[in-house]
C-alpha cells in the first residue's frame, strides 16, 4: 500500500553502521508498507536500536541507502518530521516539569493548539496515568516515565511511528492494551516500526524481522516464522494412553510426519506439511492399533520457543554455507 508520496514509508538497501569489532548494523535491506506493524526482535546488542536511530535520522549511516516518507532521514524537512513519532529506548523528560507539563510541552512542539485538553486526557487514560501526572519525573517509576514517553509520541497523531521497546517495564495487562491500540492505529493506516525485548510480542506484528549480530536473518509473518522454526505445522495429538517406543517409531515413519515429540502422558506433537491430511492419516493409524485418539489440534508454540528454534536453524544454515 503506497503512501501519499507514492512510495513505501520505509525503504533501505545495504544500510550499514559499523562501530568496529563486529558491532553495528550491516547490509540492512527492508521495505515496509503503509498500515503495517513491523517488529524487530533479537538479543540485546543485535542492532535494533541502531536501526531505529538510522531510520529516524538520529545517526547517519556509514553506507547504503535509506528513505523514510520519501526523504533521507538525516535531511528531513520540518513538515516531514512532524509526520513521525519517535519513542527512544530511554525516557527523556524535563526533570523540572511534571509529567503533565512534559506531555503538554511535547504537544506544543508539534504546534498543537492550546485547547488540547481532550486529546491529552484521552492519552493519559490510555497509558493509565491519571493519578500520577502531577509528579515530577524523579518521583515517577520507570514504567510511568515510559508511559508518558509513549503518550508524547502519540500526541500529534503521526503517520509513522518508531517505537524502541515501548512496553519495557510495563505490566502484562497494560502491555496487551498498548498492542491493541497499535493494531487500531495500523488499521487506520498508520505505520508502526517497533523493537521489543519480549519475543512473545512478535505475534502481534504483521511482519517480524529477526536480528542477530547486526544483521537481519529473516523477515516474515509470525505464522511463517513458526513454519521456518519447526519445518512445518505442529499438530498436538492426545491419545488415551502412552505410546510404546515401537508405536512412536511407527508413528514417525508415516510419510505425512516430519518429526514427533512426546510431551506428556498420551500427548504427542507432530510436525507435518499438510495438517488436514496428517489428521486423517494419524486417526486411521490409531484406529488400526485400537488406540483411542481423543483430540487433535494445531499447536502454536510460544514465540520465545520459536525464536530459539529459528536462531538455531538459521545459524546452522549459515555455518553450513561457510
Amino acid at each position: 500500500m503506497p503512501n501519499a508520496h507514492g512510495a513505501r514509508p520505509v525503504s533501505t538497501s545495504g544500510l550499514t553502521k559499523d562501530y568496529g569489532d563486529g558491532a553495528g548494523v550491516f547490509d540492512l535491506d527492508i521495505e515496509i508498507d503503509a498500515g503495517t506493524i513491523v517488529g524487530f526482535i533479537g538479543p540485546s546488542g543485535c542492532g535494533k536500536t541502531t536501526t531505529i536511530r538510522m531510520l529516524t535520522g538520529v545517526i547517519a549511516p556509514d553506507s547504503g541507502e535509506v528513505e523514510v516518507l520519501g526523504e533521507r532521514p538525516v535531511a528531513f524537512r520540518p513538515r516531514t518530521r512532524a509526520r513521525i513519532g519517535y519513542m527512544p529506548q530511554h525516557a527523556i523528560l524535563y526533570p523540572e516539569l511534571t509529567l503533565r507539563e512534559n506531555l503538554n510541552f511535547a504537544a506544543s512542539l508539534y504546534g498543537m493548539p492550546y485547547r488540547r485538553r481532550r486529546r491529552i486526557k484521552t492519552l493519559v487514560d490510555f497509558v493509565d496515568l491519571a493519578g500520577a501526572m502531577n509528579r515530577l519525573p524523579e518521583e515517577a517509576s520507570g514504567g510511568e516515565r515510559r508511559r508518558v514517553m509513549l503518550a508524547s509520541t502519540l500526541i500529534h497523531s503521526p503517520d509513522l511511528l518508531f517505537l524502541d521497546e515501548p512496553t519495557a517495564g510495563i505490566d502484562p495487562v497494560l502491555r496487551r492494551k498498548f498492542w491493541d491500540r497499535f493494531r487500531e492505529l495500523a488499521e487506520a493506516g498508520k505505520t508502526i516500526v517497533v523493537t521489543t525485548q519480549y519475543v512473545g510480542e512478535a505475534a502481534y506484528c504483521d511482519y517480524v524481522a529477526v536480528m542477530a549480530a547486526g544483521r537481519i536473518l529473516t523477515v516474515d509473518t509470525p505464522d511463517e516464522l513458526r513454519h521456518k522454526a519447526y519445518g512445518g505445522d505442529v499438530i498436538e495429538f492426545r491419545f488415551d494412553r502412552n505410546l510404546s517406543s515401537d508405536e512412536m517409531a511407527s508413528l514417525e515413519s508415516l510419510p505425512e510426519v516430519a518429526s514427533e515429540e512426546w510431551v506428556g502422558p498420551g500427548v504427542v506433537r507432530v510436525v507435518v506439511a499438510d495438517p488436514e491430511r496428517a489428521r486423517t492419516v494419524v486417526a486411521d493409524w490409531a484406529s488400526e492399533r485400537d488406540i483411542e485418539l481423543s483430540k487433535s489440534e494445531a499447536y502454536l508454540a510460544p514465540f520465545d520457543d520459536v525464536f530459539v528454534e529459528l536462531i538455531s536453524r538459521l545459524e546452522a544454515v549459515g555455518s553450513h554455507e561457510e
